[in-house]
């Protein structure tokens, strides 16, 4: 990265009375314009997971929250997939005792980055999570969003990928939708609801944001089915894009995260 970048790590409740013990790993991916802090901050998921025999491992992933390589123009650019996926696990493996079990789930962005990783880096993770993700980064819309995302953080969004038409291999190769016959062996989860109509009468923002990565995700988990992928989904009616429906989202996919990491999912 060629920065000091902040990374959150949360040990069970038992670390200290057994610090060798070897432990798998559970990483949580923070959304756009967010950061390290905002699983904790937004979640009960520091109590939620003190008594599983888990480390979770909270890594920046920059203010867009697009945990990737950056093409900067053909340019070395912020390379957030081997910090968190290299780099942080050679840590976590040095300074915690941590085995080589691993899971990953992320909402908006980070959900992108869960399941991109899982398929770009087959085996890496035994299971993968995504709330509200970006699961098809070329479908309808979803060039548009992730470009708004970037230039919200001051960045030319050709910086991310490249030019869509020019750089369409790259894109193709960071795009979860391209690579999900590698998912295959995965215990997967993928939730996201319709947006409109909402409930949630103070956020339509969120309705309409939630709203707009609706078809992809549909199309995604189709996507799975017609190659035989297995996926527990949960594709529900109305929801916002926000914590709100993403804290229950991920104590619902729990079990799936558990089996993937080989720990009791009932616990």
């Amino acid at each position: 990265m060629g920065a000091d970048v902040p990374v959150r790590v949360l040990l069970p409740d038992s670390y200290a009375g057994a610090p060798d013990r070897e432990r798998p790993v559970l990483y949580l991916l923070h959304g756009a314009h967010d950061d390290h802090t905002s699983w904790t901050r937004e979640t009960d998921v520091e109590e939620f997971l003190a008594d599983k025999e888990v480390i979770t491992v909270m890594p920046s992933a920059g203010p867009t929250g697009i945990p990737t390589d950056w093409w900067n123009f053909g340019r070395r650019g912020a390379d957030y997939e081997t910090f968190q996926l290299d780099e942080v696990t050679g840590l976590l493996r040095e300074e915690f005792h941590a085995g080589p079990a691993r899971a990953v789930a992320g909402v908006s962005t980070g959900g992108y980055g869960a399941l991109a990783f899982a398929a770009r880096r087959p085996g890496t993770f035994a299971a993968a999570a995504s709330y509200s993700g970006i699961l098809d980064t070329t479908a309808t819309g979803m060039r548009t969003v992730v470009g708004a995302i970037v230039a919200r953080e001051g960045q030319l969004p050709a910086a991310l990928w490249g030019s869509a038409v020019l750089q369409q291999a790259n894109w193709s190769a960071h795009n979860p939708y391209r690579l999900a016959d590698r998912l295959r062996g995965t215990y997967l989860y993928v939730s996201q609801g319709s947006g409109l109509p909402s409930d949630d009468f103070g956020n339509l923002e969120g309705a309409v944001l939630e709203g707009t990565l609706w078809s992809q995700a549909r199309k995604f988990v189709d996507r799975l089915d017609d190659l035989g992928v297995p996926v527990r989904s949960h594709l529900y009616r109305g929801g916002t894009h926000a914590w709100t429906a993403w804290r229950a989202e991920f104590e619902t996919s729990w079990p799936t995260l558990a089996t993937g990491l080989g720990l009791d999912p009932a616990r």
